[in-house]
């Protein structure tokens, strides 16, 4: 082969290596994963060893709260003012926030030994008392500079009128950051729980 035309050919492959490189430095195939996520934890922790003896006036089955669709994601909400809505940058959940309220609430109640809790696996018993309800707020509020979590719950037992109650918790001086705010949501979190679980006793 020619001299010239190798060399041409050795260009040519050069210049398409470099072409394809440089692409392959533009594409992204999702977002940069968070360097850490957030979660819930129980303040309250159930002792170990046999809880309370299930019996059909203590047991109690916790439903996972409904949320409303600016909750029902994996962020972390940010009222700016009545009418808008953004997210706490790089504060991602590790699971929605009513799933893991759900977990605190229960762990909550069980670490009192007054109330029997039926886990959602538990599906061979039935529990007469059920705690139901939405997440109304779980998030940060720009104007205030705090956060709010608000838990709008409805407890039946079968045989009186259901009862029905709003908890609310609000810590102030959060800096709009997510671990800050993290820390903050986990501390209302744990507020409520206790209330709600002093409320259905």
């Amino acid at each position: 082969m020619p001299r010239k035309s190798r060399a041409l050919r050795l260009a040519s492959f050069l210049a398409s290596t470099a072409a394809a490189l440089s692409l392959s430095a533009c594409i992204s195939f999702g977002p940069e994963p968070p360097e850490s996520l957030l979660t819930l934890t129980s303040e309250a922790v159930a002792p170990v060893g046999d809880g309370a003896a299930i019996t059909s006036d203590n047991a109690i089955a916790i439903y996972e709260p409904f949320a409303p669709a600016r909750l029902d994601v994996t962020r972390v909400p940010v009222q700016i003012d009545d009418s808008s809505i953004a997210y706490v940058p790089e504060a991602i959940w590790v699971e929605k926030p009513a799933r893991l309220f759900r977990r605190v609430l229960a762990e909550t109640i069980r670490a009192e030994g007054v109330r029997a809790v039926m886990d959602e696996d538990d599906t061979g018993l039935a529990a007469t008392t059920i705690l139901r309800g939405s997440l109304v707020d779980f998030g940060y509020d720009v104007p205030t500079g705090s956060v709010v979590v608000r838990y709008d719950a409805i407890l039946t037992n079968g045989e009186n009128t259901p009862r029905r109650r709003r908890f609310e918790s609000i810590v102030p001086g959060v800096a709009p950051e997510a671990n800050p705010v993290g820390v903050a949501l986990n501390r209302a979190a744990n507020d409520v729980a206790r209330q709600v679980a002093d409320w259905a006793r």
